[in-house]
């Protein structure tokens, strides 16, 4: 009985005579098969993404790339939404396939303080909170429509014990992020205001036209009114 409410019929009709007469033909459909398709060709676009970025930084066998894949979990967010909120256990290994979100903490007085951004081809997440499987102190939304490439942290260490160009492709990521931290901390510690931004637009040229102002301006550690005056300056030079 459950096989059979899976076909459900599709109407289509035409009309000839000015409308005066109407031709019906009935079309038995497996909805259930229909979306088990679309999920299927979704999975494989955003997996792609993914496929094609770690062909780019490593090399694997094509049951490797299978295995990899086989893990994935697909993750789409509106604009705005969460990834993770404060409190909550980060429990994911994170690939961004496209969109943009952005790490942030929220004071007592309602302030938000970003921590950093992500986009396209770029991993994310609270690696305290995965390590420590503590909660989080961070917030992370989508700035931009996103999508993901989610797996468990238990399911990516599997990889990374199973498969070794993945392992060391992962160590070098975060050897890279290790090197990025610091390089943030000493800019924030010696550079001006001045310095700051001009250091930020150069590293990161596509960042102003997609992130609002007042987000950089937090992640700079500046108001967005000083923003607004140094922008205007180096605009001048």
């Amino acid at each position: 009985m459950n096989r059979k409410k899976r076909w459900q019929p599709l109407f289509f009709y035409a009309s000839i005579s000015g409308g005066r007469t109407l031709f019906f033909d009935i079309i038995l459909i497996d909805w259930h098969a229909l979306k088990n398709l679309f999920i299927r060709c979704l999975l494989h676009n955003f997996t792609s993404l993914f496929q094609k970025y770690l062909e780019e930084k490593t090399e694997l066998t094509q049951a490797e790339s299978e295995r990899i894949q086989s893990f994935a979990i697909i993750k789409k967010l509106r604009k705005r939404q969460y990834l993770l909120q404060e409190g909550d256990v980060w429990k994911y290994d994170a690939f961004i396939t496209q969109g943009c979100v952005r790490t942030y903490t929220v004071d007592e007085k309602g302030g938000e303080h970003v921590n950093s951004f992500s986009i396209e081809n770029w991993w994310t997440g609270d690696r305290e909170s995965l390590m420590m499987q503590q909660p989080s102190r961070f917030n992370i939304d989508a700035i931009e429509d996103t999508e993901l490439v989610l797996f468990t942290h238990e399911n990516f260490e599997l990889l990374c014990r199973e498969i070794p160009a993945f392992n060391n492709m992962v160590n070098n990521i975060l050897q890279r992020s290790f090197i990025a931290a610091q390089n943030r901390i000493q800019a924030s510690l010696t550079l001006t205001a001045e310095e700051k931004y001009l250091n930020f637009v150069n590293k990161y040229p596509g960042f102003a036209s997609r992130i609002p102002q007042t987000m950089i301006a937090s992640y700079l550690g500046m108001t967005p009114e000083t923003l607004s005056r140094i922008r205007k300056q180096t605009a001048k030079k």
